[in-house]
């Protein structure tokens, strides 16, 4: 059975809206975000170099990570992709992929980062519930899984070439990682998205692999992945700017959000990119080409 979820289909804008730009207002072609449980937002904000931190209810944000301009050094990012929140160390990780390498950021006081795992282009990391990173590697169409302070990681999907067998990837972008390990790849180029369970030599599809289109059995270059506590997976699906939700087990997905086609109205998207959920099931999105994150709550109307 399909639960029968209503996403409410306006969202409020949380980051950003205010037009692209490196005010504290403002975001410029923001990438991944997290939330933590006080709801404050961090967002990595691609082309400003820079990590930002949006507290509820801000009208403005504040840096807490790069904002030096772009460059190598240990204080500046250049295009950072991702960022996670580290409990065990209060630290940001992110994935500062033109300098090919992972960061680890102090959260208090953080001027500058350290290098957690270099030379990988990086667009997304996450990290399972007893600390061990998950690094996705866009250009060897690979997630490796690092332990922190080794020094090599062992992959975990992918690894195999660019392709599309069961055991490719083509240009990963998004990946999230569940209790069991178990690691879901938003499969760009494919059009799919694969789940690697823990050890496993191949990934199962569990959406789309249908070629790109925008019926519901379908997705176009897709995004943010995020699976919520009852397994439904969510999908940023980039070039039909809607967000997609697939219940474990089904053959075709429904749109959550982005009825409405492509716009900067509040109803609508344009290119989303992260997906992140907070503890009360809202849903925040990267609305990539608005330079804004929205907003969305389950409409507990219907």
């Amino acid at each position: 059975m399909h639960p029968n979820i209503k996403w409410a289909q306006d969202g409020i804008t949380v980051a950003g809206g205010n037009k692209k730009g490196n005010g504290l207002n403002q975001l410029f072609y923001p990438w991944g975000l997290t939330v933590d449980h006080d709801q404050n937002i961090y967002v990595a904000d691609c082309v400003n170099d820079r990590v930002m931190e949006w507290k509820p209810g801000a009208t403005s944000g504040r840096v807490v990570a790069g904002g030096n301009d772009e460059g190598s050094k240990a204080n500046q990012l250049d295009g950072p992709r991702d960022v996670i929140i580290d409990k065990q160390t209060d630290s940001f990780i992110i994935c500062d992929s033109r300098n090919r390498r992972v960061l680890r950021w102090p959260r208090e006081g953080g001027t500058n980062g350290e290098t957690i795992v270099s030379n990988v282009y990086c667009f997304s990391v996450a990290m399972s519930s007893d600390g061990f990173l998950y690094v996705c590697d866009v250009e060897k169409d690979e997630v490796k899984r690092w332990r922190i302070g080794e020094t090599s990681g062992i992959v975990v999907a992918g690894g195999n070439g660019k392709g599309n067998r069961l055991d490719q990837l083509n240009s990963p972008t998004f990946i999230f990682v569940d209790q069991d390990h178990s690691v879901y790849v938003s499969d760009s180029n494919n059009h799919r998205v694969m789940k690697w369970m823990k050890d496993a030599n191949e990934g199962i599809v569990i959406a789309g692999d249908q070629g790109p289109g925008n019926s519901v059995t379908q997705l176009h270059n897709p995004q943010g992945v995020v699976v919520d506590q009852t397994g439904i997976l969510y999908v940023a699906d980039y070039r039909n700017d809607r967000i997609m939700y697939w219940p474990k087990g089904a053959s075709q997905g429904s749109i959550a959000i982005g009825v409405n086609g492509q716009g900067n109205q509040a109803n609508q998207l344009n290119r989303p990119r992260g997906l992140s959920l907070d503890r009360q099931g809202n849903l925040y999105v990267i609305d990539h080409w608005n330079h804004r994150v929205q907003r969305f709550s389950q409409d507990v109307h219907s």
